[in-house]
């Protein structure tokens, strides 16, 4: 599973122009934990795969190659 750092998150949140909230009701998940992902504290790996979903279903992809991003596909 790729890894869901708060950077790559910020960076996918950035390409859709999403907010903390329209992430959270994207994934179905409290706004509170996308805030605290966000700071950096842990979060449930399946709540990890529902914000994961929630990018790739609007073709968003975390990368964790060289650094750790988001890149939008086409």
């Amino acid at each position: 599973m790729t890894k869901l750092t708060p950077e790559a998150c910020r960076a996918a949140r950035a390409i859709l122009k999403w907010t903390v909230r329209e992430l959270a009701d994207n994934a179905g998940t409290a706004f509170s934990t996308i805030h605290l992902l966000e700071k950096g504290n842990p979060i449930r790996p399946s709540t990890a795969e529902k914000i994961l979903a929630a990018f790739a279903a609007h073709n968003v992809e975390i990368t964790n190659g060289d650094g750790t991003g988001a890149r939008l596909l086409r």
